[in-house]
């Protein structure tokens, strides 16, 4: 690849984005950044009390991660970001219009036992807040489709070779 890829690991909390983000930024060797780092405390403390974020608690957060993609245009860059609905996407690929997203699924059930496992602000009481407003990866998306049942290692080999064959990078 000439021009490393500017990625976005999507998917509802529980699916694994920081896991594959941080094992695909590695195999690339760019930067990676967890979209969970740009929340304001006002969000971390509204998820962690059980209430589901709303699109304009979201709006600033997506923002900061735009510019985040923007400043990584030209070395590349992965984040992982819930990036749940079309809408949040598109303000994605507005500040870096080059951005790929590799969605990750599963089964509510299992994401819902990773999800009880961690120690993380997001609870598990929320996945289903999370899963009603979820937009999947749509087919003029830029983009690729992972279930979280294939171990990280493979995600990221599956996505490099559909990157490669797509031109995407």
């Amino acid at each position: 690849m000439t021009v490393p890829p500017l990625v976005v690991v999507m998917g509802v909390s529980g699916t694994g984005k920081s896991t594959v983000g941080r094992a695909l930024a590695e195999r690339l060797q760019i930067d990676y950044a967890d979209g969970d780092d740009f929340h304001p405390p006002e969000n971390i403390a509204a998820m962690a009390g059980g209430r589901p974020l709303t699109d304009a608690d979201r709006a600033d957060w997506l923002a900061d991660i735009g510019r985040w993609l923007a400043a990584h245009d030209r070395t590349g860059g992965v984040v992982s970001c819930s990036a749940l609905r079309r809408s949040y996407r598109a303000v994605l690929r507005a500040a870096a219009a080059r951005a790929i997203f590799l969605h990750l699924v599963g089964d509510r059930d299992l994401i819902g036992a990773r999800m009880s496992r961690r120690d993380h602000f997001m609870p598990p009481s929320l996945l289903d807040s999370q899963l009603a407003i979820l937009e999947p990866l749509a087919s003029d998306e830029r983009g690729r489709v992972a279930s979280v049942t294939d171990p990280p290692d493979t995600i990221v080999e599956e996505f490099l070779d559909a990157a490669r064959r797509l031109s995407w990078c």
